[in-house]
């Protein structure tokens, strides 16, 4: 079973890909690193906005820049997890639709496991009432 998630973290996570100019700034950036001038060519946009939603990229840790000269140079340090983000929302899932009585269906066969589902039994307690690990 997968970790829990922090939901605050996560959703701010997903709010920085949540834009159409980040998530075109992410896809520049996967092919190589990029000055702001640069970006400015290939996407439309001016250089002050794209500066703005890189600002949030890196907030959220997905992009971060190196100092040459005048210039800052983006580039992700993050990649695998942006890749991998892209390649997901990119699929085209196809959308699918349920009927009451398909969902009916499914609680029951839910219910019905859990009901059968051992319950586990409560750790005993030390001597010295500290639970032991």
């Amino acid at each position: 079973m997968p970790d829990a998630i922090e939901p605050q973290a996560v959703a701010g996570l997903l709010k920085a890909f949540s834009h159409p100019t980040r998530l075109a700034i992410l896809q520049e950036l996967i092919v190589g690193p990029k000055c702001v001038t640069d970006m400015e060519e290939l996407l439309p946009a001016r250089q002050a906005n794209i500066s703005q939603h890189l600002a949030v990229l890196r907030h959220a840790k997905l992009v971060d820049y190196a100092q040459d000269g005048a210039l800052r140079c983006y580039y992700l340090c993050r990649p695998h997890l942006v890749r991998d983000m892209l390649a997901l929302v990119g699929r085209n899932e196809p959308v699918v639709k349920r009927t009451a009585e398909q969902i009916r269906a499914d609680k029951e066969r839910l219910e019905e496991a859990l009901r059968k589902k051992p319950q586990a039994k409560p750790k005993k307690r030390a001597e010295d009432g500290k639970v032991p690990v």
